[in-house]
């Protein structure tokens, strides 16, 4: 069944279905680049999306964005001035 979600066309398919079949419903969407919306008694409650083969939205995302501008290994507080804390 597809179900057409904004401009492109989305497989749907029942989160039963999807249980059995999962590991080949991923390398479909791995090698046809399309998405599969799976639902659970006719409602959506997954989206399995390919991912992006070069760049990821989440794993590298802070590189190169920040300086070490000091040192990292001393404490940032003396002895003394961590007893007048309390």
């Amino acid at each position: 069944m597809t179900m057409i979600v904004g401009e492109f066309p989305m497989k749907k398919m029942a989160a039963g279905a999807f249980k059995v079949h999962c590991l080949a419903v991923m390398d479909e969407v791995q090698s046809k680049r399309e998405t599969v919306l799976i639902t659970k008694r006719g409602k959506p409650v997954a989206k399995l999306v390919p991912v992006e083969q070069e760049t990821d939205d989440i794993f590298g995302f802070f590189k190169g964005k920040g300086t070490i501008t000091g040192d990292v290994v001393s404490p940032a507080l003396t002895l003394k001035e961590w007893g007048n804390l309390g």
